[in-house]
Formats: structure tokens, C-alpha cells, sequence
């Protein structure tokens, strides 16, 4: 393999029902800061059917090329069409590097790209840089051994060089208006060997609940609140202020709340204007999901918990005790606001 025929930096454009994900919008940003580093240009691949109408809105969020491969074959997910598709954009383009979100559909398509074109792959990275020597390599940065360490990973006689990116860990740049991209139409037949899986039917979970990743405010509760029954004075707390409840870990894993709302390493990563952290001690898991806040807000009865290290302000103290005089405080604020 000739490591300098791969040029550009590209990113796996995940859309469904022609809804791209906000992870590719974030990897985009992204692509846009590694390819100024090296030179190149940020190569959207957009993989679906009837899918023309969101290159614009890719450009605007920094793609500078566009390869469309656009298939019936494609319309919904499967594993194989698209591996077999991603493959084929990669011979024929040879890209340097090429960015996932590690998402449901990032993690599974991946690895199988990965194996199909022998190459590396690193998972649920949470830091992507440049080399800074001739090589140019990609340094790629994840959790190792429980998020005990961090561990930077580089893959030097291999390209391309590939990793999954957990949503909410890039930054979306500004969208550019007027932003225009070159689109590229790669035309490919997906053989019937590669459609082996039938989808029969696609069944939405409907959910009328905010997305954590969406809310500007989170009041999140971990083991100290006691009990499944103590994440109501938690709801309210939200309802009032406008935001969501989330959880650290110890909640999920004890049944009392679902794991789509858990924040850290193993849940989602968090970026909200305020984040308020009521018995949760701080374990150097969940903080990597939610040390990016705006401002953190932490009610713990133990005043050593590392929670208090990365807080703005802090309260020694019950949280079941604490959020219901906090909730009724900001009801008043917000009557006297309306006089």
C-alpha cells in the first residue's frame, strides 16, 4: 500500500427518513479543522435514495466535496448494501482519513468496512489531531481501561485511517450561508449477494421526551437521590425550568430510569447551558460526558466527592431535600418576572 495515493478527509454522512444526524454536522466541523492542518479538503459521503436535497445543508456545515451514492438499494439501512457501497467509494477515491458518529449505525457499519479493506479502526474516540512531525498522521484519543486512562492511537502503514466519534463530543461550526460544495454522483450496483437481509417493516419508537444531547438544561440525578420515586422532584425541577433529566450510570444500571437519558462515557455526552448534578459523586466516566457544560451546579452530601472539582458552584447537602426549595425558589423568580 502506497500511504500517499490517500488524500482528504471524509465523513460517513448518517441520515435517516433524509434527516441528516446532528453527529455528522458535528464531524464535519471537525473534518474542517483536520483538513486545514493537512492541506486537503472535507468530503461528505451521503449514502440513501432521493437524497440530492440535503447537499446544501451539508456545505453549509463545512463540506467542501460531496460523494452521493444515490440507490434504492440504500433507502433504509442495512449492513451489508452500505459496507459494500463505503467500500467502494474508498478504492475508487482513496480517502486519508474518513470519520463515523458512534452511533447505532456508525458502530455497526465501521468495523465491517474496516475488515473489508484491511485497515485500523478506533472506537468512540473523544480527540482527533494531526501529527505534528512529517508523518501527518491522525492521533486518535479514547477512554481505555474503564476511562482510567486515555490512550492515543495512530495507524501509520495503513490507510485509510478511520474512527467512530460518539455524538456530542465535536463542536458544530456556525452554519455558512450561501455555502456550495462539488457534488459528485457515484453510480454503484449493489449485488444480490450483498442483500441478503429482507427488511420487512421499520417500527419507530415514538417518544414525545427531549433528547438530552437537545436540551440547553439538565437536572441530573445519580445514586444519592435514593430511590426511582425521587427522579419526580427532579422532572418538576426540569418542567420549570424549561430543560430534561438525565442520570449518571448508577441510576441505569439500578433500574430506576432509562438508559437513554444516562450521561458519560457509556451514555451520552452533554453540552448544555447549565447542568445541574443532584447526588451524582462525580466518577471520571460521567464527567467525561458532561465537563463541557456551561455552568454545573452540584448538590452532594459529601463534600470530598470529585463532582466538586469541576463544579461552578456547589452545595454540601440532601439533594431530596435541596431541589424541592430549589424548584419553588425559581417559581417565585419567574411569577415576579411575569409582573
Amino acid at each position: 500500500m502506497d500511504i500517499q495515493e490517500y488524500k482528504g478527509v471524509y465523513v460517513f454522512i448518517q441520515q435517516v427518513d433524509n434527516q441528516v444526524a446532528g453527529v455528522s454536522h458535528e464531524l464535519l466541523g471537525k473534518a474542517k479543522e483536520l483538513a486545514a492542518k493537512l492541506e486537503t479538503e472535507v468530503t461528505a459521503i451521503l449514502l440513501g435514495y432521493g437524497v440530492s436535497g440535503l447537499c446544501k445543508d451539508l456545505a453549509s456545515y463545512g463540506a467542501d466535496r460531496i460523494v452521493m451514492v444515490d440507490n434504492k438499494d440504500l433507502e433504509l439501512y442495512s449492513t451489508r448494501p452500505y459496507a459494500y457501497a463505503m467500500c467502494k467509494v474508498i478504492e475508487k477515491y482513496k480517502p486519508a482519513i474518513v470519520l463515523y458518529g458512534a452511533t447505532a449505525i456508525g458502530r455497526d457499519l465501521a468495523p465491517r468496512v474496516a475488515a473489508r479493506i484491511r485497515t485500523g479502526l478506533t472506537a468512540d474516540c473523544t480527540k482527533l489531531d494531526i501529527a505534528d512531525d512529517e508523518t501527518k498522521n491522525l492521533r486518535m484519543t479514547r477512554p481505555a481501561f474503564g476511562g482510567n486512562i486515555m490512550a492515543t492511537i495512530v495507524c501509520p502503514d495503513y490507510r485509510p485511517q478511520m474512527a467512530t466519534v460518539r455524538p456530542g463530543v465535536m463542536q458544530k461550526i456556525k452554519p455558512i450561508a450561501d455555502a456550495e460544495a462539488v457534488v459528485e454522483k457515484f453510480d454503484i450496483e449493489i449485488p444480490e449477494s450483498e442483500k441478503d437481509v429482507q427488511i420487512l417493516d421499520v417500527v419507530k419508537k415514538e417518544s414525545h421526551k427531549m433528547d438530552i444531547q437537545d436540551a440547553k438544561i439538565l437536572v441530573s440525578g445519580g445514586r444519592g437521590m435514593g430511590c426511582p420515586e425521587n427522579f419526580k422532584m427532579l422532572e418538576e425541577c426540569a418542567k420549570v425550568l424549561g430543560g430534561a433529566v438525565s442520570s449518571s450510570r448508577a441510576a441505569v444500571d439500578a433500574g430506576w430510569v432509562e438508559k437513554d437519558i444516562q450521561v458519560g462515557q457509556t451514555g451520552k455526552t452533554v453540552r448544555p447551558n447549565l447542568y445541574i448534578a443532584c447526588g451524582i459523586s462525580g466518577a471520571i466516566q460521567h464527567l467525561a460526558g458532561m465537563e463541557e457544560s456551561d455552568v454545573i451546579i452540584a448538590i452532594n452530601k459529601d463534600e470530598s466527592a470529585p463532582i466538586f472539582e469541576v463544579a461552578d458552584y456547589g452545595i454540601v447537602g440532601d439533594a431530596t431535600k435541596i431541589i424541592p426549595l430549589f424548584t419553588e425558589e425559581v417559581k417565585k423568580a419567574l411569577a415576579e418576572r411575569k409582573k
